[in-house]
């Protein structure tokens, strides 16, 4: 049971204040008559008639507190929810070339945030399938599409620098996505494809692949990350440790990302491409992607409500004529 307007309620403030100051200014000034002697009256008990008529105030006070309850609506409200959803099948794609060492994000490099936001990125999902896929000059999954999201955790925190071959395969990480897809009877089926490079290697160009998933209903996202301009590539060097890749006239090796590619495989696929700079904006990143794919959860919420200020209303109607009844008939008072 609720209140539509509990304001109303503040009325009763003054209603009861009044009564109290009624009630006592009544006792005070009770009239009386003098007689010369009351024995004659010693064994005569108050009539119900006049205890009636000290009643009269309480029965106003009483409708002014029906009246009141009754304008601010009490009512039980009865809420339903028709939720049209879409289940999402989502296919991870992480980089994980040698450039992915590069250190412009920290704490520690560019694959160590892009894992810690994709653990973050799956506490924000419920109820929907994810795989993951890792490529650098070829391209694998190390994780089907499962509802363990404990156990993909689990395998993402195994994902390190140097378990394949370097190089970027794009196009071969995209098929691969596709293809752990192309089964899935979801209504949305999602790649989400993060890199830091040029794709370099693979037999399947970019291209191609978003093509492949434009036929088979597949959406693609894709996300550049790094620093505007590049960063240095820190390698390992038999002697001096880790050192920065150099070209053969001593330049230092930058990374660089090819946007046009990134941004054509979205395209092709009704997809969007970001560019993250830092790990704050990967992050707002995810949470974007899973937030234009939730727009299609379809929620209508009714709303039913029942009003019970007649069961306050209508007694004190029906208490209000009666008091007006009676104060002019058998509880009239003459002067």
């Amino acid at each position: 049971m609720t209140l539509r307007d509990p304001l109303f309620l503040l009325v009763l403030i003054p209603v009861f204040a009044a009564a109290i100051l009624v009630l006592r200014w009544g006792l005070r000034a009770r009239p009386g008559a003098r007689y010369p002697t009351l024995g004659v009256f010693a064994g005569v008990g108050t009539s119900l008639t006049v205890v009636a008529r000290r009643l009269l105030p309480l029965s106003r006070l009483l409708v002014l507190v029906l009246l009141t309850v009754a304008f601010a609506r009490p009512q039980i409200v009865e809420k339903e929810q028709e939720i049209r959803t879409e289940g999402i099948d989502i296919m991870l794609a992480l980089d994980v070339s040698g450039s992915m060492q590069a250190e412009d994000f920290k704490p520690r490099n560019r694959l160590h945030v892009a894992k810690s936001v994709v653990a973050e990125f799956l506490d924000l999902i419920r109820n929907d399938r994810v795989g993951l896929v890792v490529f650098a000059g070829q391209a694998f999954t190390q994780c089907p599409l499962t509802l363990d999201y404990d156990v993909l955790r689990t395998l993402l925190a195994r994902v390190e620098i140097g378990m394949i071959e370097d190089g970027t395969a794009i196009g071969t990480a995209l098929a691969n996505s596709v293809n752990r897809l192309k089964d899935s009877a979801a209504q949305s089926k999602v790649v989400i494809l993060l890199t830091d490079g040029e794709n370099n290697s693979g037999k399947i160009d970019p291209a191609t692949a978003a093509k492949i998933a434009e036929a088979l209903g597949v959406r693609v996202y894709t996300i550049g990350v790094g620093k505007k301009g590049g960063a240095p590539i820190p390698v390992r060097h038999p002697v001096y440790g880790k050192i920065l890749a150099r070209n053969p006239d001593g330049t230092l090796v930058l990374t660089k990302i090819d946007e046009e590619t990134l941004t054509i495989i979205a395209d092709i696929t009704g997809g969007q491409y970001f560019r993250a700079t830092d790990a704050e904006a990967l992050a707002k990143i995810y949470s974007q992607i899973l937030e234009l794919e939730r727009t299609k959860f379809q929620v209508k919420e009714f709303e039913r409500a029942r009003e019970f200020f007649r069961w306050a209303a209508f007694p004190a109607i029906v208490l209000l004529l009666l008091e007006l009844v009676l104060a002019h008939t058998r509880l009239r008072v003459l002067p």
